[in-house]
């Protein structure tokens, strides 16, 4: 009788576990560039395809996203508060009604504000 309680137990906790997936975190858009992801054939010249990508500021950590490929959408406003999800290596979020997807390609520790300068010398008046 105590096997099926238990087994019953720990298949309860795995789904409670499972089912929780990554949890949501807060950001800012901090900077934006264009850069080339491909090219397409013409009939006479190559075209460079560009993507758009972004540096995302969520606490401590900086995230470079760019798009999984070409595509006609908007760019995101700098200091756009967003709520994202990491799910391996991608960033899911919305702005304004519309869902983004994007990949990450690095995250580096985020830099701290440069403390003004301190003068060591006596003020003489």
């Amino acid at each position: 009788m105590k096997k099926p309680l238990t087994l019953l137990a720990v298949l309860f906790l795995c789904v409670t576990v499972a089912a929780a997936g990554p949890k949501a975190q807060s950001g800012n858009i901090l900077s934006h560039t264009s850069v080339a992801c491909g090219t397409k054939k013409s009939k006479k010249q190559d075209i460079d395809l560009l993507c758009q990508q972004y540096v995302v500021r969520s606490g401590t950590t900086d995230y470079t996203i760019r798009q999984p490929k070409p595509s006609e959408q908007p760019i995101i406003p700098l200091n756009t508060a967003i709520e994202f999800k990491l799910d391996n290596n991608k960033m899911k979020f919305k702005v304004d009604g519309k869902s983004f997807e994007f990949i990450v390609i690095s995250q580096a520790a985020a830099s701290s504000p440069t403390a003004a300068p301190t003068s060591s010398a006596p003020n003489h008046q």
